[in-house]
């Protein structure tokens, strides 16, 4: 009597082809990527996107933790226990130190700075303009945050523009917060002020 071939099982050779560790190397690499880049599609213009070393650590951050998540959920598909447990400790340190430099900022300067908050401000305008408010002092509220958000994003194209020709000197100290100082927050800017250096805060933003 002719017998019937059996179904491939779900640990049979068959169904882990392709499975390899390059695989899964090359999908959490493509993914971090991914989720760097889906952090700039909440800016509020297309101009407002500048490279992010903050938003680099967050990708590397979630990318580390989506491999230790993915090794623990697949296990039992990877035969060798030795690179399982590197990749577990690997996703560990990498997540570690991302964390570490969002938290510390300890590779972001003067520029960097800028570049980063300027999205970050595109944010605050996109919400602050779009969201269903109802509320009269909370509309007031997310108008001023619009206004203020405009003016900082041009004062901090200019002062890109003006440390790209002229460095900031090596060598010169951090300047620490008003808070680390313990000393009262500078004035708010006025509108006077915002005017004298060319900040059309009323323009559509882009």
């Amino acid at each position: 009597m002719k017998q019937r071939p059996t179904e491939p099982s779900e640990h049979s050779p068959g169904t882990q082809r392709g499975m390899g560790y390059g695989r899964f190397a090359a999908m959490i690499a493509t993914s971090t990527v991914v989720m760097f880049g889906l952090m700039y599609l909440n800016t509020y213009a297309l101009d407002h996107v500048r490279y992010s070393q903050t938003r680099t650590w967050m990708a590397l951050l979630m990318g580390a933790t989506m491999a230790l998540i993915m090794i623990g959920f697949m296990w039992s598909m990877y035969k060798n226990k030795a690179a399982n447990f590197g990749i577990v400790v690997g996703s560990i340190v990498v997540s570690a130190g991302a964390l570490w430099l969002v938290r510390s900022q300890e590779t972001v300067d003067d520029l960097a700075y800028m570049k980063a908050m300027i999205p970050h401000h595109s944010i605050a305008v996109l919400t602050s303009e779009r969201a269903h408010i109802r509320d009269p002092q909370v509309r007031l509220l997310a108008d001023r945050i619009i206004d203020a958000q405009i003016r900082e994003i041009g004062e901090m194209r200019r002062h890109i523009a003006r440390l790209e020709a002229s460095p900031t000197p090596e060598g010169a100290p951090d300047l620490p917060s008003y808070r680390d100082r313990g000393v009262p927050p500078p004035p708010p800017e006025t509108q006077d002020a915002s005017e004298d250096v060319g900040v059309n805060r009323a323009a559509p933003v882009g």
